[in-house]
This record gives structure tokens, sequence and C-alpha cells, in this order.
């Protein structure tokens, strides 16, 4: 009996063994780009999707922060995801497109979804140099599907939102010009345009200065150079540069009656300065892809953009902030964005002092 027992308790202990050696997989993994999954922006609204569709489904997932932002840490994330047992894997924006043409036929079975971004091995546009020395490549393989989003569309909403309240000093903070933050430009100084026809306002009644800070982060030079355009007279920022926004909302603060529009995603709870942001729907874009690839309804290797007439952009259901622009008038704003029936250039070659908008005086800055 006591021999019994004894092979028992060893057969017993050694399962017990096998199971704390057991390593644990995580289904659904997500890469973060510049910043965290806190950042209220980009990678934040990435997150949300997945965690959305994980938390409903039930599968396990997970995030990884490369330890730098190049393209060999982030393979080397993604390497890790997928050795971690990942199926899918997101990556939020554009600075993934070389890691995604390196991984993507390496591993066939793999989902890859990547936000604002392709898949190629051009590393200088200029010189078109490649990743690895080979003729520049802009295959998007079957397994991966690449995300766009009309950004200008969601800036035109912003514009035409600000000259509506009633302003009439605007400013635009992009991170960099690379084509999205671009396009958010774009959009804004057009929707500001279209607002002020509408107001039957004097040509160059819109003041806007407009500028490119080099950098998406937080940094107390934005703060010191938001708080000069404050101060000079301008009321609204428009500032589509990532964490760097933090920086322009803290100049917004400390003036009296100055405001913030957001990027992204809703960013009202950073600071009570923001009025409303020009959002990506980036949570609802990943839920909604995540839900085709378990379906069995995706369709890889092409890139789609995401435009108002899919809800893929569009400004936050909260006018609370507003005293004069109202849910009725972006209703009616966002069915003719959506329709078509007003006409938005998504044109990066153009600069944006150089698009026929009579009613906006754009200073062109930097």
């Amino acid at each position: 009996m006591k021999k019994v027992l004894v092979a028992l308790l060893v057969t017993v202990l050694a399962f017990g063994l096998a199971a704390c050696g057991e390593k644990k997989t995580y289904e659904i993994g997500l890469v973060t780009d510049v910043g965290t999954i806190n950042d209220k922006s980009f990678n934040q609204g990435a997150w949300e999707g997945v965690e959305k569709y994980a938390e409903e489904f039930n599968i396990s997932y997970k995030y990884y922060q490369p330890d730098s932002k190049t393209t060999e840490d982030y393979v080397k994330s993604i390497e890790v995801a997928i050795e971690n047992g990942a199926k899918v894997v997101v990556t939020p924006g554009y600075l993934f497109e070389n890691a995604i043409w390196l991984v993507q036929n390496d591993h066939p079975d793999i989902k890859f979804i990547i936000l604002d971004g392709g898949a190629h091995n051009v590393v200088n546009w200029d010189t078109m140099a490649t990743v690895d020395g080979s003729a520049p490549d802009f295959t998007i393989a079957a397994n991966v599907y690449s995300i766009f989003y009309a950004e200008q569309e969601s800036g035109f909403l912003a514009g035409y939102a600000a000259v509506k309240e009633g302003f009439t000093k605007l400013g635009f903070m992009g991170g960099m010009s690379v084509p999205a933050v671009v396009r958010f430009g774009l959009g804004f100084v057009q929707g500001a345009n279209y607002a002020a026809n509408e107001m039957g306002l004097a040509d160059n009644a819109i003041a806007l200065k407009y500028e490119y800070l080099n950098s998406f982060a937080p940094d107390n030079a934005h703060q010191t150079k938001a708080a000069a355009w404050y101060s000079a007279g301008t009321e609204v920022i428009f500032v589509a540069a990532g964490g760097a926004g933090n920086s322009v909302m803290k100049a917004a603060e400390q003036a009296t009656g100055k405001f913030v529009i957001g990027v992204d995603v809703d960013q009202k709870a950073e600071s009570t300065t923001v009025i409303t942001s020009a959002m990506k729907e980036l949570g609802n874009s990943v839920y909604q892809t995540l839900t085709a690839i378990y379906d069995d309804n995706a369709v890889g290797g092409a890139s789609t953009t995401l435009d108002a007439a899919v809800d893929g952009v569009g400004l936050p259901q909260d006018f609370s902030r507003f005293d004069t622009f109202t849910q009725a008038m972006y209703d009616a704003i966002f069915a003719k964005v959506s329709a078509k029936t007003v006409t938005i250039s998504s044109d990066i070659t153009v600069a944006p002092d150089a698009l026929v908008v009579p009613k906006v005086d754009v200073e062109l800055i930097g």
C-alpha cells in the first residue's frame, strides 16, 4: 500500500511540475509604436480594439513594447509575440512598414494587422535605398491586413467645427510631415474654409498658423511654442502630434480662453481645454478586422482606406464643450462628407498655403 501511495504521489508531483513548466501563450499580440498603450493616442486606440475583441471572445492577448523605435527592435518584438503563441499581431503605425515586409513571408500562417501603413522595404524615399539592399518592393502578402484612414475628412470636420464655433484665429501643429499628418492638416484648412464660406465671411477672415514640430513626443519646447501662439492671439490649436499634444494642452491650460483639438482618439479626458478630437476609429477598425479574421472573412494582401462613409473617421459624439457648434450641425456636415458631396483634397504634394482657400490666410511656419 505504501508503495502504491508513493507511486501516486510521484505521479501527482510530476504532473504538477509539468503544469508549472508550461509556458503561457497569448493568441493576439500588439507591438507598440512610439509610446505605450496608455498614450491616449494611436497605441491606446489600437489596444482598446484588441482588448475589446479578446475579452468578448475569451482570447488571450498581450502587448509588447520594443526597446527602441527601430525596424530591428520592431522585428524582435514581433518575433517574441509569435514565440509566445500569437496567431495575430497588430502593429499601429507606419514605422512598422519595413518590419512587416521583413516578417510577412517568414510567417505565412500568422496574420498581421498594420494601421496607417503597408509593407515595403524602402528606407530612404529620396534615394530609394532599401532595408535589405534589393530593389524596392511594395508587396503586401496575403496574411497582411493594411489599414489606412481618410485623415483629410477627419481634419476637415475639425476645421469646420472650429470656425462654426466662432474661432477666427486657428493653429495647426503636426508631429512630422508624414502623409497621415499632412492629410490631417490639409483637411483642417479646407474645413475651416468651407465653414467660412457657409457663414459668408470675408476673404482672409480666418488666420491659421501651420507648422510641423518634427516630434511626436512631449517637450517643453512645444509647450513654449504653443504658449507663444496663444499669446499672439491664436484661439485654438489642432495638434496632430501624438504625445506632443500634451505639451500644447499644458500651454492652453496656463492661458485663458484657449483651446486644443486632439487627434486619433477622443482626448477630452486629457485636458478640459480639449473641445473635440479629429479621430480615427482605431479601436473599431482593429475590432472589425479581428472579427473578419476569426470569421474567415478577411481579405489580406492589399490596403484599404476607412473613411466617413464606413465610420472610419469623425469627431466624438460629445459637443458639450462647444457653445455654438451643435450635434445637428455636425450630423449635417458629416452626412455631406460621408456622401462625398463635399470635395476634400488629400493630395499631400500640395502645400497647405497653396490650396485655393480664399477665406483662410495660411501662415506656413518653418
